[in-house]
């Protein structure tokens, strides 16, 4: 994807939609790949994505949420 940039990569379905609600909630845009395996969920991993000019301030609201 031009123009995105991954910020998050997690295993957990749930921590993924928590920090996609996040980011939406501060009008950041947000694309979800889930690339776990659909029988096994083990593996493979959920990435998120955000537009580049946006990357610093995800960034900085992942690890404000992370750190409270």
């Amino acid at each position: 994807m031009e123009n995105w940039d991954k910020i998050f990569t997690t295993k957990n379905l749930a921590e993924a939609s928590i920090i996609q609600g996040l980011l939406t909630e501060n009008e950041v845009p947000v694309q979800v790949f889930n690339k776990q395996d659909s029988s096994y969920p083990m593996f493979g991993e959920i990435e998120l994505y955000v537009p580049t000019h946006l990357h610093t301030t995800a960034k900085q609201l992942i690890e404000n949420a992370l750190l409270n």
